[in-house]
C-alpha cells in the first residue's frame, strides 16, 4: 500500500514523501492514523541534526534521512493472522511509530482507546508517559513538594501528573510567560520565571526550605544547576529532558554530594520491557494508566492542544518549532487532511 510519511531529508528540511506500508505479519496490525503528536524536543533535535540517541557522540556528523513521530492514534484497518484481541475498526493509540498515514506495527505497540477518550487525546498518550515514568522513579509521596523545570509538552504533562499523584505545592518554572500561564491552567500552584529575581529563594520560601522532588525537563545544564539550588536535603531530581550537550560544569560537592541529592536518569527508554515493579513501570502499563486518567477526567489533554495542521504543512511547522519561542505546547498532525 502506498502512503504518506513526514521525513527529515537533510538538516532543517521536512518533506511529505510517498512511502510503502507493508501488510501485517502474524503478530502485526496496520493502522490508519487520525492524528499524530509532535514531541518538540526530540523532533527539534532530529530536524536540526543534533544527536538523536544516547549512544551517539554529540560531535558526530548527523546522518539523514531521519523519521520521527512516535505518539499517534487511529483506526485499525488490517490485522495479522492469530490476533484475536484487536479487530478491524478498533480505535487505538499507537506508540513507537512514525508520522505516517498508514503504519504497520507489532501488536504490543497499540492499545485500544476507551470509549470516552478521543483520538486527539490518544495521540498524545505516549508522550505523557515520559514524565509519568520520571515521577514514579522519584518515588513521590502524597504531600511532598514538587518543581517542574521547563514547560514544554513534557513539563505541562508533568504538572498535571504531579497534581494527580498528590504533590503539593506543584511549582512550575519557564521563561516564557504563556507557558507559565498554561501551567497554572493545568494545575500548577505557583509559577516562576527562572531567569528573573531570586528564583531559588522564592521556591525555598514556598516549600519550607526546598522541594522534595524535581522533574527536570529543560535538558540544559543551567536548568539542572538551578534545580539543584532549589532542592531540600535528600531531595530527588528526575532527569527527564534530554541533555544533548555535555558542555557545562556542576559543583557536585556542594550541590549534590553534601546535600544527599539523588539524580535519577529518567529517559523513557530506561524502563523494564516486560514487567512493572515499584517505581519502574513498562510503557504499556503507563499507557493504560494515562488513558484511564483521561477517561476519569484526572488529566486534561484537550486544553493542551494549541494547533492542528495538515501533514502537508510539515515544512512550515518544523521551521516554526525551531525559530518561534512561543511555539504551542500541543501540536498535532491531522492525517485526514491529505
Amino acid at each position: 500500500m502506498k502512503t504518506k510519511q513526514i521525513v527529515f531529508t537533510k538538516p532543517y528540511t521536512a518533506e511529505l514523501l510517498d512511502r510503502e506500508c507493508l501488510p501485517p505479519k502474524a503478530d502485526e496490525v496496520t493502522v490508519q492514523l487520525e492524528y499524530s503528536a509532535i514531541s518538540a524536543g526530540t523532533e527539534k533535535a532530529n530536524y536540526t541534526g543534533m544527536r538523536n540517541g544516547v549512544d551517539q557522540s554529540e560531535d558526530a556528523e548527523p546522518v539523514f534521512p531521519r523519521t520521527t513521530g512516535y505518539s499517534a492514534a487511529g483506526t485499525v484497518i488490517d490485522v495479522g493472522s492469530g490476533i484475536t484481541d484487536i479487530s478491524v475498526g478498533d480505535r487505538v493509540a499507537v506508540y513507537w511509530g512514525n508520522h505516517k498515514k498508514h503504519i504497520t506495527v507489532t501488536r504490543n505497540k497499540v492499545i485500544k482507546l476507551p470509549e470516552r477518550v478521543s483520538s486527539m487525546e490518544g495521540s498524545m498518550a505516549l508522550i505523557s508517559t515520559f514524565p509519568l515514568g520520571a515521577i514514579r522513579k522519584a518515588h513521590l509521596e502524597m504531600g511532598e513538594s514538587a518543581l517542574v523545570m521547563g514547560l514544554g509538552i513534557l513539563g505541562i504533562f508533568a504538572v498535571q501528573e504531579l497534581r494527580a499523584a498528590g504533590a503539593y505545592p506543584v511549582i512550575a518554572a519557564d521563561p516564557i510567560k504563556e507557558r507559565r500561564e498554561l501551567a497554572l491552567k493545568m494545575g500548577a500552584d505557583a509559577v516562576f520565571d527562572p531567569t528573573e529575581g531570586d528564583f531559588a529563594g522564592n521556591v525555598k520560601r514556598l516549600t519550607d526550605g526546598g522541594v522534595d522532588v524535581c522533574i527536570e525537563v529543560t535538558g540544559l545544564g543551567i536548568g539542572l544547576i538551578q534545580a539543584l539550588d532549589c532542592m531540600k536535603e535528600m531531595g530527588r531530581i528526575s532527569l527527564l529532558g534530554c541533555t544533548r550537550s555535555s558542555k557545562f560544569e556542576i559543583d557536585y560537592y556542594s550541590k549534590v554530594h553534601g546535600k544527599g541529592i539523588q539524580l535519577l536518569g529518567a529517559h523513557t527508554r530506561a524502563r523494564p520491557k516486560f514487567e512493572s515493579s515499584y517505581g519502574l513501570w513498562t510503557d504499556a502499563d503507563d499507557m493504560k494508566t494515562v488513558l484511564g486518567l483521561i477517561e476519569g477526567k484526572r488529566l486534561n489533554f484537550k486544553d493542551m492542544i494549541g494547533e492542528i495542521h495538515s501533514p502537508a504543512d510539515a515544512s512550515a511547522v518544523y521551521d516554526r518549532l525551531v525559530n518561534d519561542k512561543k511555539f504551542p505546547v500541543g501540536v498535532l498532525f491531522d492525517w485526514s487532511r491529505i
